[in-house]
């Protein structure tokens, strides 16, 4: 087996599931300017979350039964047919289920990803490989918002989409031809009833946060149901999970401590992470007026700080351990947070651009000392679904962190609208026309006003709970064992 050749097949697939994250969030502001729908905004980013998370823990323990190689391989084609459903994705709902396909594709490959650099590589060499698996988050981010600028400016948003067919199947051929392993067979008993409780519980509880207050009033009998489904769904999941011989989830996992804490601290990194990539851009396109390439260059920079945080936490995890680590993380992403609830439009892209750069350092020198850190307390048989467990945190971290600053944002555009007594003539959906260039010049210098105000502090508001996460995840961290 040539490993090298199988890395870098590796890295290209991760660096395509990578890419989805600011890519599609640099271009978005433009995607719904052509499509409408602001609304629904949220749903396109909760939407990949959403099946990511539900199915990151079903795929880690397929690969734990029947081998790394046919799941990756089938994570790759998913991704790449939802790829091309978007492309020709004409409304927001066609958008939105191309968005659920690849989002099953990608909870294949980030999981089985590092997992399978877990099994061809040493516990000596897995530090300094896992740290180049996570630069590849930066690198796409690097890129990520420059395509997506270029994209939009210079030619059109499906070509957002249509990028990943030549790469992703460059990426499927090198798996196909130069992976290969010895698979110990085991008895093919998969717990699929737990992937459908949980994939039921998250879209509910997402459901319930983005159209609560607005689509579903909080105090209606749908609100209810809705509540006491998702509760009933997570009361079967739980149940599901002590019932079976090889749950999903498996409970004694979280008595490690390592990987108690390192999954906690993800779930909310989660949020962080999709609080920053997925509402920036609107806002320096919608309030700052900035065009898609300056958007793109603020999330840039968290890109730059993430692999160069990312091979630096390769090195420093093995002289001063997962923990000290972790805790430079976690105060980068406190300062990042700080300079984000301090963002307003009169301080331009370039601060919100320093803010991306802290949040990218923190997320650099976390996932890498999580992943090595969990990786390392477990065998090849719980290696899958161990790796899987901390994706998963931290994708429901991101699908439940869209859902709740998705529907903070919608409520706070609709109070703004209600407040002026423009609720009649415009809708939270009417956001469109401030994210296009040409509708933005057509409205009332009130509406113009009022939409800008409701969403600088709509985002003022996500910016607030962003630190609050920050803060929650570096306690978190300092409740990481000393020696790991």
């Amino acid at each position: 087996m040539k490993r090298g050749l199988v890395l870098a097949s590796i890295m290209l697939a991760m660096f395509l599931a990578a890419i989805e994250a600011t890519i599609v969030s640099t271009a978005m502001p433009s995607i719904v300017a052509d499509l409408g729908g602001f609304s629904l905004y949220s749903w396109v980013f909760s939407a990949y979350l959403l099946t990511n998370a539900s199915t990151v823990l079903l795929f880690g323990k397929l690969s734990d039964t029947y081998g790394r190689k046919p799941i990756f391989m089938l994570g790759i084609s998913l991704f790449l047919i939802g790829s091309i459903i978007a492309a020709l994705a004409n409304g927001m709902v066609v958008l939105i289920a191309a968005r659920f396909v690849q989002g099953l594709g990608a909870g294949a490959l980030m999981p089985i990803a590092t997992t399978i650099v877990g099994d061809i590589y040493s516990k000596e060499e897995r530090a300094k490989i896992q740290g180049y698996l996570s630069s590849v988050w930066g690198i796409s981010a690097v890129s990520g918002p420059l395509l997506g600028g270029f994209f939009v400016d210079v030619l059109s948003w499906p070509f957002v989409f249509w990028m990943n067919l030549p790469l992703g199947l460059l990426a499927l051929a090198g798996v196909m031809l130069f992976f290969k392993e010895d698979v110990e067979k085991q008895e093919a008993r998969v717990s699929y009833k737990s992937s459908i409780y949980i994939m039921l519980m998250v879209s509910l509880v997402v459901l319930m946060l983005v159209e609560g207050g607005i689509g579903i009033s909080w105090l209606s009998l749908e609100m209810l149901i809705l509540f006491l489904t998702a509760l009933g769904s997570f009361i079967l999941f739980m149940k599901a999970e002590r019932s079976s011989s090889i749950p999903m989830l498996p409970i004694h996992l979280w008595e490690n401590r390592s990987i108690r804490y390192a999954n906690l601290t993800s779930l909310t990194t989660g949020m962080i992470l999709i609080g920053v990539s997925s509402y920036l851009p609107a806002f320096v396109q919608g309030v700052m007026e900035q065009s898609a390439t300056v958007a793109g260059f603020t999330l840039t920079t968290m890109s730059i700080g993430w692999p160069i945080a990312s091979t630096l936490a390769g090195r420093l995890l093995l002289k001063a351990g997962f923990r000290f680590t972790s805790i430079v993380g976690g105060c980068s992403l406190i300062i990042g947070a700080v300079l984000f609830s301090l963002l307003s439009p009169e301080k331009g892209p370039v601060f919100a651009a320093v803010g991306s750069l802290f949040i990218g350092i923190g997320m650099g020198f976390s996932t890498t000392s999580f992943i090595v850190s969990i990786q390392n307390s477990v065998d090849w048989k719980t290696r899958g679904i161990a790796t899987a467990s901390n994706m998963f945190m931290r994708t429901l971290g991101s699908a439940l962190g869209a859902a709740v600053l998705g529907g903070l944002l919608n409520n706070r555009i609709h109070q703004s609208l209600e407040r002026e007594g423009l609720d009649q003539e415009y809708s939270v959906d009417s956001t469109n026309l401030l994210l296009n260039e040409e509708a933005r010049s057509d409205l009332s210098a009130q509406a113009l006003g009022v939409f800008k105000e409701g969403l600088t502090n709509g985002l003022h508001q996500v910016y607030i709970c962003l630190l609050i996460l920050a803060i929650i995840s570096f306690l978190f961290i300092l409740r990481l064992p000393k020696k790991g």
